[in-house]
């Protein structure tokens, strides 16, 4: 292979990359030091950059860890351009799509499908992933109750026969388009909802999401509501009218890590020290869970983590870079060997459970620290840092340390070095790095920390495109193994 070759190579495994950390961690809000008006179009930059270099790639970013909304505009551009798509491209196209909207939140999905609809995109292959994501929807009904208008538009859009008569697809169509010509449906949330026009005892048959604004309209008491409806709650809703009142009961040790460490920095100081046996201890049970078989498998692990001012967050993300940080200091803890994990926390504090976004972002001395040999003498087998990568206190200090200590003192790589970034710059069209020997990655999810070390090694500049697609290969097929299994 001649240079030329070999650049093109790099530049084009530094262009996936890119992409693929901006797929992670960005959702066109606004951040701390960028508006959404600036991520929205960044994100347009690189979603067509990407789509018309790189379709392969572009397509099989669907079966990596990228976040709901960078996989819904993966699948309306895919299905927007399909002419541009071989056979054989749209073959494999369309089974990462089916595979993708059947992870996707509901209500995701139909948002997408209306923005199907506005683009106009109504060819048969559209039609038909529609309509077989419709058809393996568990409840339609349920559906069309809580989400009405999405179930109306898709249906509307695919020509979905809702046949006269008796019977659950009659009523769905019937309840959609022709509103008060059944006296009463045999599907129960949609005689429920009927019900709830004028009868105060259905509200609490709905969905939450529909349930309330019935509610308002009988003038029920909030707290009397919360109770009737809290059996017919998901795990977030539970979440979001805690504050409200301490009905309904969240049972902690089910929540996500990353979901529960923005539950916990919710939380006034003196709830979190008054409740640390019980918060401390939900944390470590979902780490252990995230952490599944890498648990313990890292060996030394020392880490350096964010809870600068900037790790607040924006009023659309709040608190969220900090989340990461929480939830990853206690999923490293778990990766680690036992008793020979070390976190180091940007302001210098040591108790995880009440740390604050405050004060400027130390990174170089913090990084010094974490290099420091633990107990034993032994230097760590990994550092991972998770922060915004704006270290200004002094300005580039971390990246002179790391490329110091890479050069000088180790050489041999002993000591494997990686930087997760939650947060997205628009104006770099990636996420910060510290310094270029230091592979970085994007992250939105803690949970996704071990998965994301594997593909941040492809950032340090030793691999091309050859390894990165055969990477990416292995992802598609075990992604739709999985999902053909289960179906």
């Amino acid at each position: 292979m001649n240079t030329s070759e070999t650049l093109a190579d790099l530049v084009a495994a530094e262009d996936v990359l890119l992409f693929v950390n901006a797929a992670i961690t960005a959702t066109g809000q606004r951040e701390f030091r960028s508006d959404a008006v600036g991520q929205q179009l960044s994100l347009d930059f690189l979603h067509a950059y990407v789509r018309v270099n790189y379709r392969r790639v572009y397509a099989s970013s669907l079966a990596l860890d990228i976040n709901d909304h960078n996989a819904a505009r993966i699948v309306l551009g895919l299905l927007e351009t399909a002419g541009e798509a071989s056979a054989e491209e749209r073959r494999t196209e369309g089974r990462l799509i089916a595979a993708r909207l059947a992870l996707l939140p509901p209500q995701r999905v139909y948002r997408l499908f209306g923005e199907v609809r506005r683009a106009g995109i109504n060819n048969r292959r559209t039609r038909a992933i529609m309509r077989d994501w419709l058809a393996a929807r568990p409840d339609l009904g349920h559906d069309a109750v809580k989400y009405r208008g999405g179930v109306k538009t898709a249906a509307r859009h695919i020509h979905l026969r809702c046949p006269e008569g008796a019977g659950p697809p009659a009523e769905v169509g019937a309840f959609l388009f022709r509103p008060g010509r059944l006296p009463r449906y045999e599907h129960r949330l949609l005689d429920a909802w009927r019900r709830a026009h004028y009868e105060q005892g259905a509200v609490a048959e709905l969905p939450f999401t529909v349930a309330e604004g019935f509610a308002a309209r009988h003038g029920m008491k909030r707290e009397v509501f919360l109770k009737r409806a809290a059996p017919r709650m998901t795990r977030l809703e539970r979440l979001r009218t805690h504050s409200v009142t301490q009905r309904p009961e969240i049972d902690l040790t089910a929540m996500p890590l990353t979901r529960l460490a923005l539950y916990v920095l919710s939380l006034p100081f003196e709830q979190r020290a008054a409740r640390r046996t019980q918060l401390t201890g939900a944390l470590r049970t979902a780490a252990r869970r995230a952490a599944g078989g890498h648990a313990g498998s890292w060996g030394r692990v020392h880490a350096v983590l964010d809870d600068s001012f900037s790790s607040s967050g924006s009023g659309q993300k709040r608190r969220r870079p900090l989340a990461v940080a929480l939830a990853g200091h206690h999923l490293l803890e778990a990766l680690a060997a036992p008793g020979v994990y070390r976190g180091l926390w940007t302001s210098g504090r040591g108790d995880a459970l009440l740390v604050r976004p405050w004060g400027p972002t130390p990174l170089g001395m913090r990084v010094l620290d974490a290099l420091e040999p633990g107990p034993g003498g032994a230097a760590p087998d990994r550092l991972v840092i998770v922060s915004d990568g704006w270290d200004n206190a002094p300005a580039g200090l971390a990246g002179e340390v790391l490329r110091v200590w890479r050069k000088r003192l180790d050489p041999g790589r002993r000591t494997a070095v990686v930087h997760v970034n939650p947060v997205y710059d628009a104006d770099g069209f990636d996420v910060r790095r510290l310094a270029a020997g230091v592979p970085t990655a994007g992250i939105r999810d803690a949970e996704d920390l071990p998965a994301l070390v594997e593909i941040a090694r492809f950032a340090e500049g030793r691999t091309g495109a050859a390894e990165l697609h055969a990477y990416l290969d292995r992802r598609v097929a075990l992604f739709l193994g999985e999902r053909e299994t289960v179906s």
